[in-house]
């Protein structure tokens, strides 16, 4: 897993691929051979699941002379702590990386290291593939097209509908609406359900308090690389309101997939839970086949919004086949396999002409109840309207400051002591 960032587990959604999919975009067949025109041996590193097994299978059938070898890690942390100590080593990375939204900062830091896209990928790839913001993410400060994105995580709200029943809440998507209409409305049915039912109204303040956090124009380090823990009182009016919700007893304490937190989708341990649509996955492998039909996901959310996930593919300048290695990141983030990607694992796709695609819209899974996810999650996508600004160490400072603080305050830790504690720790980290 990749901290509070995971990416949804292989199988986790269990999706039946649609035959015949019109393409979107490049064909595959572009690719160069060597010099002496003999095979290219291209490689790619990723982490977690980003269903690309069969579909390096498919380009190296689709272009005889590239031979491709995936180097798969089953943890984003030390994935990525590998990717920057190859990185400052000059050596060891392979010819494609992939890089999680939480750490593209630190890469973005260092455009110098990896190729423009805009120079070395397929003429015919622009940036108009992308929604604006997924495109802009993926952009270092001098302009310098680092990475294609691949799949995103806009934010929707999951919860049991037998359990908000229970509370006299409406269950119904239509109904439960005005509940996450903002975090103000979300946290007085908190109160109302603690009060009813006794039980937690959410998994930790930490899942809830990143999903703020991601709403913000500007994540925890700026564009001048300063910390904005101190400086941005949105982040400490976020921090106060989710802590005291937590304190009157909305929270149960669990540690993000940790074994107990898994296990409290089985027992009902809390009414809802932030959702991008790779949560969709997540929650149906823990809660299981006993749990089908009580869980529902609506597209309304507190604030609007937002985005939670996404990665990105890369092309190092340590790569000896740039421009090969750009085709075929290209490839792989054209709309048609992206496709081909949600239909494996969930990872819903970033690319504008995918989220036009009959077969994401019409998708529809049954443990939600039979509601169209792609259109659903299509719609929130489209509420995006910029990426916010991560400055590097911002990931580092969510799994390594405020989130502990936050389990910290579930211990018993003053809200204001658990403040202290996460900006001295941030302060660590941005050195």
């Amino acid at each position: 897993m990749r901290g509070q960032q995971t990416r949804v587990l292989a199988g986790a959604i269990a999706l039946v691929a649609a035959a015949g999919l019109t393409a979107c975009g490049d064909d595959g067949g572009s690719a160069g051979s060597g010099s002496d025109g003999g095979q290219i041996e291209l490689t790619i590193g990723t982490f977690t699941e980003f269903g690309y097994e069969d579909l390096l299978k498919e380009y190296e059938d689709l272009n005889p002379n590239i031979k491709i070898t995936h180097h798969k890690t089953g943890q984003g942390g030390p994935y990525h702590q590998q990717l920057l100590t190859k990185l400052a080593a000059n050596s060891g990375l392979e010819d494609v990386v992939a890089i999680e939204e939480g750490h593209l900062p630190d890469v973005l830091d260092k455009p110098h290291l990896f190729n423009n896209l805009a120079d070395i990928g397929p003429s015919d790839v622009k940036p108009e593939r992308w929604l604006d913001w997924k495109y802009e993410a993926g952009t270092a400060k001098d302009g310098t097209w680092v990475g294609y994105g691949t799949d995103i995580g806009p934010l929707a709200m999951c919860y049991r509908k037998d359990l908000l029943e229970a509370a006299g809440l409406p269950s119904d998507p239509e109904a439960v609406k005005p509940l996450f209409e903002s975090w103000e409305s979300y946290f007085e049915a908190g109160d109302t359900y603690v009060e009813k039912t006794g039980k937690a109204w959410f998994d930790s303040t930490s899942q809830i308090f990143n999903a703020m956090q991601n709403q913000l124009d500007v994540g925890y380090v700026d564009e001048d690389n300063k910390l904005t823990l101190e400086s941005n009182q949105d982040i400490r009016d976020n921090w106060d309101q989710v802590t005291a919700a937590g304190n009157r007893g909305q929270t149960a304490k669990l540690v993000a997939f940790s074994p107990e937190w898994n296990n409290g989708f089985k027992q009902g341990a809390f009414a809802t839970k932030t959702c991008p649509s790779w949560m969709l996955g997540v929650v149906k492998e823990q809660a299981g086949p006993e749990n089908a039909g009580k869980w529902a996901v609506t597209d309304a959310f507190p604030g609007g919004g937002g985005n939670w996930g996404g990665s990105f593919l890369a092309v190092p300048k340590q790569s000896q086949h740039p421009k090969e290695a750009a085709e075929l990141a290209a490839w792989l983030t054209a709309p048609e396999q992206q496709i081909k990607a949600f239909q494996k694992t969930g990872n819903f796709p970033s690319q504008v002409d995918a989220l036009e695609e009959p077969q994401l819209l019409d998708f529809t899974n049954d443990y939600f109840g039979n509601v169209k996810v792609g259109t659903l999650f299509a719609a929130q996508a489209q509420k995006v309207e910029k990426a916010q600004f991560k400055g590097p160490g911002d990931g580092k400072i969510q799994e390594n400051a405020t989130s502990p603080a936050l389990q910290a305050v579930e211990k018993g830790k003053s809200p204001e002591d658990g403040w202290e504690q996460a900006v001295e720790a941030a302060k660590r980290i941005a050195g």
